[in-house]
């Protein structure tokens, strides 16, 4: 970490003509006797394809607005404003939002979720303009790999929490091995996105671990988001005997794809598929096509953790989400609690708050209980590379339980922590 110094890069560059005409003089911290103000930039989708990753984002953000209130920095009392931007679901969108929220708004820190697009154009342009930044909802190596981060140096200012490709990896395999299918043949869906494409990377992807387990890859190339025909990935599956799919699709590509499979009398056993099984909403557009779809699991109600900016467990978050919206929870619910529990914890131990060097120290510094885990980016076993730590993942299914989506935890092996909620069952 570089020395600090309140005449940043960042306050230089908004600073203007004014700040060359006059001295430069080294402001006392706003953390006074008179308090401190802190901005809190939050960006993520909450319109377009990715949008259910922003579904709950209002509930969260009005309720950490309201727990943060009358937060202390070092015994002095902190003003938190937090300003939203929807990046419609475009990376380019996210990377504007990100540079309104440092050169129009001032935010002192940006917190951002919702696959790559979203964190790593934010990430980036908050690294270039020497602005803290937390980021979540996106695996590691398409994170950091994608952002061309060097292992040996990482990042300054960005620091991101979330479970990596080989977390995800060992939870689908797990739930092959308990589906007791003896076919090996896996059909891969990957489209051409940072995500996709790290995904199905023959060294860094699912390729090799599921060789090592006896599995065989069947993967027709990269297809174009918003795909409309998959009818040649469909006709590579039935001829290799695919009985387990699995993949990196969002949602619109999923439903294409499930609905021209049944079309083409392509019947899998299993079905796991990364980012569009994550919702509730999409579950019940599929009817009972929904039932029997598996995926990896970030977060649940009955997960034993709590948060540490209002207290609350797992399940009272979800409760309470579900009963002002009315809403069945989702999994980004408590990642994005996380980010402001985060945001929080650094507001009230960075010595300077108008400084961004003292902000992204007191960030480097966390080590943090939340409502995901623990988040310390100190060094250990669950930091695989600097700015990043792992978090907990299981895996599980969607059971219609009454015609209604049910996400059940079916395999905890990665995780025993958090307790199993019922068995697999193979579709059909």
């Amino acid at each position: 970490m570089k020395k600090r110094y309140t005449m940043n890069r960042r306050n230089l560059l908004t600073g203007g003509a004014s700040m060359l005409a006059a001295p430069m003089i080294l402001k006392a911290s706003r953390a006074s006797a008179q308090g401190a103000s802190f901005k809190i930039g939050f960006v993520n989708p909450s319109t377009g394809p990715l949008a259910g990753f922003g579904e709950a984002d209002q509930y969260i953000m009005t309720a950490a607005q309201a727990a943060m209130a009358g937060i202390e920095n070092n015994g002095s009392p902190v003003s938190v404003e937090i300003i939203y931007k929807d990046t419609q679901s475009n990376s380019n969108r996210a990377a504007e939002v990100a540079v309104e929220l440092i050169e129009r708004d001032g935010a002192d820190l940006i917190v951002a979720s919702g696959a790559p697009d979203t964190t790593n154009p934010v990430a980036d342009q908050c690294e270039l303009n020497e602005v803290p930044c937390i980021t979540t909802v996106a695996p590691w190596q398409p994170y950091f790999f994608g952002r061309n981060g060097d292992p040996a140096t990482g990042f300054e200012f960005s620091y991101h929490f979330f479970w990596g490709l080989e977390d995800v990896i060992a939870n689908f395999l797990n739930l092959w091995d308990d589906s007791g299918i003896t076919a090996k043949n896996v059909a891969g869906l990957f489209p051409n996105d940072a995500d996709g494409n790290a995904w199905g990377d023959p060294e860094l992807g699912l390729p090799k671990p599921l060789a090592a387990r006896g599995y065989n890859m069947i993967d027709p190339g990269r297809y174009q988001v918003m795909n409309n025909d998959f009818t040649s990935q469909i006709s590579a599956f039935k001829d290799a005997g695919c009985e387990i799919v699995t993949g990196n699709m969002i949602p619109p590509d999923f439903a294409t794809f499930w609905s021209q499979a049944a079309q083409q009398d392509f019947n899998p056993k299993v079905v796991t598929i990364g980012k569009a099984l994550l919702f509730p909403s999409v579950i019940e557009s599929l009817g009972a096509r929904g039932d029997g779809l598996t995926t990896e699991i970030w977060w649940t109600p009955s997960h034993p953790f709590a948060s540490s900016l209002t207290g609350e467990t797992a399940g009272q978050l979800a409760e309470g989400y579900t009963a002002a919206t009315g809403r069945t929870w989702t999994q980004p619910i408590g990642f994005v609690h996380a980010l402001f529990e985060i945001a929080a914890d650094v507001a009230r131990r960075a010595e300077a708050l108008d400084d961004a060097y003292s902000v992204t120290e007191a960030l480097a510094a966390t080590n943090l209980d939340t409502i995901v885990g623990n988040v310390n980016w100190g060094g250990g076993d669950l930091n695989p590379v600097k700015n990043v730590v792992r978090t907990p993942l299981v895996a599980g299914q969607w059971q219609l339980a009454d015609g209604k989506p049910n996400l059940v935890i079916t395999n905890n092996k990665e995780a025993p922590e958090i307790p199993v909620g019922g068995e697999m069952k193979l579709i059909g």
